[in-house]
């Protein structure tokens, strides 16, 4: 009955936080429902298409969520449920809704364009150009982690072709790729033949159970090294087509499985609850310093997408911007996403209590594994028809949230790459001069930003996934900053994201000091019976980018709001 009591809990409470928190901020900000948003006013049929509300909810939720909401929950739940479900939900609320849900808003405003461009108007332009190669750092790590992720997921070692009697990675694989060929057949029958959404909808959905029911029979084999390449050709090429023809149908389709799966857990916790197939197994609390770390700041930057993301800013100003059609569903889809997403992190949760045992004893060799196990355990023994084909479908559930966040991170990265070498006067790339006009060409930064990308997502590095919190929180907290800055400045109310910003802030440099203290201790030769390899170095070095930069940024913000204040006193 714990379950039980910790989902009805969560669900609850997230709701009275959209209901009445996430009304109060639409109503301090002035959303405007009459005014014309970026997607229609500055339309171009590849960037900015106006989309409908629950096409672009797909999106941006099948976007924000990837493997986040899973990975974070089940490998901080180590500290016990409680710290867990408290930073699910007050993070979700107060921290991550509001960084979304602004972010989305100014960048409406900005006439879609990225958090660098909303710092530009109130911090100045040094600031901006610092921000986007912040960014740019961050989302190197976001495809590099991702890559490493998607490739894994889809790698066999069986000969390369169609295979029948699929292993996991295989089913996986060739449904993921069919999943491609029926986003770009919906995108060309919606925009292109003008079938309405509700038949198009229920048509995607009716495919794609056939498409599971035909990869749990045939599979496809292809060996990591090969997937890598073929995952950076993808991504490079989603990247530049119309969001019409890939992006938007991809997402949209992807949410119905996503969906699904948090119905077919809720229905696991409600009847395990009254069967007993399985139990909760997790502690309350099991202290202040465990296997990853202290509370402070090990909880807050594990969590990550369940309570708070500054991937999610990228997103929410990148592509969501350029798709929404009227600033009402602002609201939905920028704060009510997140949300959605914290409720994910509370399932996730669950879902490891269910196998918590085998987890802390280390019997599965990922998170999305002791996901997909925990939900499965509800409905049968692991010996079960019943378990074998839950426990399929959920890591195909997480597989394809993976390599959905990596094309949109893909897309991002063209976007903040072009913006960096561009002057204030210059809209694209096509009014930019010299070698400015080569290096914000939108292939420039797409091939750069994938090539480095794969190639550390193919070294298979442990120390990027500890980079990418850090980094990720890092980013939320100079998000946060950038929305409050421009709020000031737009002479509406920015108090309720002092605290946020503040917290995430200190919460994710102390996180990043930390690691370069320790790095430097194991490369000095500090450390017993340790020995610094490769990887170190990059984690020292990359941390130490990250807090020189957002150290200057906090600075530039500062200054800022300290000027905001003087004028209000004047």
């Amino acid at each position: 009955m714990t379950a039980i009591l910790i989902i009805v809990a969560a669900i609850v409470l997230l709701v009275l936080g959209y209901v009445f928190y996430g009304s109060w901020l639409a109503k301090q900000w002035g959303i405007d429902p009459d005014r014309k948003t970026p997607a229609v006013e500055l339309e171009d049929g590849v960037d900015y298409v106006a989309a409908k509300p629950a096409v672009l909810m797909g999106h941006h939720f099948s976007s924000i969520a990837g493997a986040g909401p899973i990975n974070g929950p089940i490998q901080a739940s180590v500290f016990g449920w409680l710290p867990v479900f408290l930073w699910c939900v007050i993070g979700g609320i107060f921290f991550g809704g509001l960084q979304d849900f602004g972010s989305l808003f100014a960048s409406i405003r900005h006439g879609g364009k990225s958090v660098g461009e909303i710092i530009k108007d109130s911090m100045g332009d040094r600031a901006k150009k610092l921000f986007i190669i912040f960014a740019l750092l961050v989302l190197i790590l976001v495809i590099a982690s991702f890559v490493n992720v998607v490739a894994g997921t889809f790698a066999s070692t069986n000969p390369f072709g169609f295979t029948s009697g699929p292993t996991g990675n295989e089913t996986t694989a060739i449904i993921s790729l069919l999943f491609i060929v029926l986003a770009i057949i919906y995108g060309l029958v919606t925009n292109r033949l003008g079938i309405k959404t509700l038949p198009a909808s229920i048509g995607g959905v009716v495919c794609i159970v056939l498409m599971i029911v035909l990869g749990l029979n045939f599979g496809f084999a292809m060996g990591r090294t090969a997937w890598i390449v073929a995952i950076g050709a993808y991504i490079t090429i989603a990247s530049l087509v119309p969001v019409w023809i890939l992006l938007q149908p991809r997402d949209y389709l992807s949410s119905f499985l996503l969906y699904a799966m948090m119905a077919v857990a809720l229905i696991g916790i409600f009847a395990s609850a009254f069967t007993g197939t399985a139990s909760f197994d997790i502690p309350v609390f099991t202290g202040w310093k465990t296997s990853i770390g202290t509370l402070f700041p090990a909880l807050f930057i594990t969590v990550a997408c369940g309570a708070c993301s500054g991937f999610h800013s990228l997103i929410s100003t990148g592509t969501s911007s350029k798709q929404l059609a009227n600033e009402k569903d602002a609201k939905p889809i920028g704060y009510g996403s997140m949300l959605i997403e914290s409720a994910l992190g509370i399932i996730s949760l669950i879902a490891v209590g269910m196998v918590y045992k085998a987890y802390t004893g280390g019997e599965f060799g990922s998170p999305a594994a002791a996901f997909a196990a925990g939900i499965a355990t509800m409905f049968g023994t692991s010996t079960s028809t019943v378990y074998s084909t839950i426990y399929a479908l959920l890591t195909l559930a997480v597989s394809v949230f993976a390599l959905t966040s990596l094309d949109t991170g893909t897309r991002l990265s063209r976007f903040m790459f072009s913006e960096l070498f561009l002057k204030k006067d210059e809209a694209t790339y096509k009014d930019a001069k010299g070698i400015r006009k080569v290096l914000a060409f939108p292939l420039t930064g797409t091939l750069l930003m994938v090539v480095i990308g794969c190639i550390l997502g193919g070294l298979s590095l442990s120390q990027i996934w500890g980079l990418f919190g850090a980094a990720n929180q890092l980013l939320a907290g100079i998000a946060l900053m950038a929305v409050a800055a421009w709020l000031g400045n737009a002479g509406k109310n920015n108090k309720m994201f002092y605290i946020p910003m503040a917290f995430m802030l200190i919460a994710t440099i102390t996180s990043l000091v930390m690691t370069v203290i320790s790095k430097i201790k194991l490369i000095a030769g500090l450390v017993p019976d340790a020995a610094a390899a490769w990887g170190d170095w990059f984690q020292m070095l990359f941390a130490a980018a990250m807090v020189i930069l957002a150290i200057i940024l906090v600075i530039e913000g500062i200054q800022t709001f300290s000027a905001q204040l003087k004028k209000k006193k004047a």
